[in-house]
């Protein structure tokens, strides 16, 4: 993990070597364009449903909400990938905080939405979090997120495990092994679907309050 403590702070002070990771990552499933849309295939939202981009960063992936919604909010806890996000996607909403205690009243969301974050948070606040998502949603809105999960095919365990020696934290090894699942039916989530890609690598999850 000691290049991870280099070239992660590297890779989010300078957003060209962030875009270039993701999108370099982004390869095994077809390119970032379609990564990005990974969590929201199958999905109907209606142009006036209220959606959140949980840890939105400097909006990568709220550029890919915008157009399905006219109340788009993003969420980080970052005052700079606000900004970054701010001038990239202009057509969102954006609110700093933290993701396991929004600044959100009750059932305000249709959707929510998070893309490779979760992995980064420890167990407990990963816990919180998804509790939090819960709160927010309204009855029958949709959870959906895309990140790491431990691969079923070993050809794919050399590039994620030098992925996250390089650039993740010890959390990320951590959720990788986490039923998330499990996790989201213990709280209260049905019709739980997951679906794995880049030789199960990565995961994506919808899941319905």
């Amino acid at each position: 993990m000691i290049l991870a403590t280099i070239l992660r702070p590297l890779s989010y002070q300078y957003q060209w070597l962030y875009d270039g990771i993701s999108r370099l990552a982004a390869l095994a499933v077809g390119g970032e364009t379609r990564f990005r849309q990974l969590a929201l295939e199958g999905l109907k939202i209606a142009k006036n449903d209220p959606i959140l981009d949980l840890c939105c960063g400097a909006g990568q992936t709220t550029r890919y909400l915008v157009p399905l919604s006219d109340h788009c909010t993003g969420l980080d806890v970052s005052p700079v990938a606000l900004e970054r996000a701010s001038l990239a996607v202009p057509q969102a909403h954006y609110v700093g905080g933290l993701a396991e205690k929004m600044p959100f009243n009750a059932a305000e969301f249709a959707f929510v939405h998070t893309s490779a974050a979760l992995h980064e948070m420890e167990p407990e606040q990963l816990e919180e979090i998804l509790k939090e998502v819960y709160r927010v949603l309204r009855p029958g809105g949709i959870f959906a997120l895309v990140d790491f999960h431990r691969p079923t095919n070993p050809l794919f365990w050399p590039s994620l495990a030098l992925f996250l020696q390089l650039f993740e934290t010890d959390t990320a090894w951590q959720f990788i092994d986490r039923d998330l699942i499990r996790s989201l039916q213990a709280i209260g989530f049905r019709d739980c679907q997951q679906k794995l890609y880049a030789g199960g690598s990565l995961q994506v999850i919808q899941a319905a309050k």
